[in-house]
């Protein structure tokens, strides 16, 4: 197991890497340089003018030198002030060393953000942090229904439970995080008046009113996939022979269920749940948006509305992260709550 462990992780760096290094070619080209650049300058600057604001700041230096120095492996050069000839940093507002020196994403260092006129550390981290909110209670609230609809539903299948339960999960499914928010957002919020429409102030303090219509609607859409996946599952393992010879034994229906196939039923919901971080990390784009919550999905937004290139790279390496790391749990789980798997 710790062969395998160590072998995956040394394939996340190196797709971690890749993948990085993909994203950061598309991030620095011309034209986004270019937007980059206006946004930073007056609207009146001359394309002179836009080209020294890029050759001042190091956006015109060889592209894998800055590659490199994003990462970490070669130094950050400072500017030269061609008024008095010294060595300045790009940017002032993250105090950057005015002197060579190894500052990447190895040493911590993620760069500055020219939209919050910060380091993406301090824009980035505390964004993360409330989204991690968000999503345990999302987590919290969608798993156990989800299982509970699934064992439910496969449990009898074809029965008028079985039926009921599935199309309430298909119909979850089919409904997209923008439709079921605005539609909770009229009825709860707008006709009802029981819960806020903006989860705004939840980084500040999270209440039931100003949190429960994100939760909401995030946790709707999981449901009924992994209640669909959780009746699939069940359903085979109900047809199984030690099931029937369980029966014939004289157990309880109830008690081959709990004894018997809830194990063996889980084991393919949660490689199931384990993915459903990746989704989340795309579903909370369009819910914090939606919500105005400042969050992961918020910051990602903003860097991709105002071309805040630093900013966008730290979110990529982050989202890379969670889905590989996700990928890396779900395995080991997989292996553990299956005996017949074995790793090496």
């Amino acid at each position: 197991m710790l062969a395998f462990i160590l072998r995956r992780l040394g394939t996340m760096a190196l797709t971690m890497l890749c993948l990085t290094f993909v994203v950061f070619f598309l991030i620095n080209l011309e034209p986004n340089l270019k937007k980059l650049a206006i946004s930073q300058t007056e609207m009146r600057a001359t394309s002179e003018d836009l080209e020294r604001w890029l050759q001042r700041n190091g956006y015109r230096q060889n592209f894998f030198v800055r590659y490199g120095q994003w990462i970490g492996v070669t130094p950050k050069l400072p500017n030269i002030d061609p008024a008095t000839g010294e060595a300045v940093p790009r940017f002032r507002f993250c105090a950057e060393p005015s002197v060579p020196t190894f500052s990447g994403v190895l040493q911590g260092d993620f760069g500055c953000s020219t939209k919050f006129k910060t380091t993406v550390a301090a824009k980035l981290f505390p964004a993360l942090g409330a989204t991690g909110i968000l999503m345990f209670w999302v987590m919290v609230t969608m798993v156990p229904i989800a299982l509970l609809v699934g064992i439910l539903a496969g449990m009898r299948e074809g029965s008028r439970t079985d039926r009921t339960l599935s199309v309430a999960s298909i119909t979850t499914t089919a409904t997209p995080e923008y439709v079921s928010g605005i539609i909770f957002t009229v009825i709860f919020a707008s006709w009802l008046g029981w819960l806020n429409g903006s989860a705004a102030s939840a980084s500040q303090g999270v209440t039931f009113f100003n949190f429960t219509l994100p939760v909401m609607t995030m946790a709707i859409y999981g449901i009924g996939y992994i209640a669909r996946m959780t009746r699939a599952s069940m359903v085979e393992v109900m047809t199984q022979q030690y099931i029937r010879t369980a029966r014939l034994k004289g157990l309880s229906f109830g008690g081959v269920v709990v004894k018997h196939a809830l194990r063996n039923a889980l084991i393919a919901p949660f490689t199931v749940i384990m993915l459903q971080f990746p989704w989340l990390l795309t579903g909370v784009v369009i819910v914090e948006t939606m919500f105005r919550y400042q969050g992961f999905g918020f910051t990602l937004v903003e860097a991709a509305g105002n071309n805040d290139i630093d900013l966008l790279l730290g979110c990529a390496l982050v989202s890379v992260f969670v889905v590989l790391f996700t990928q890396l749990i779900s395995d080991i789980g997989y292996a553990y709550l299956n005996p017949r798997i074995r790793v090496r």
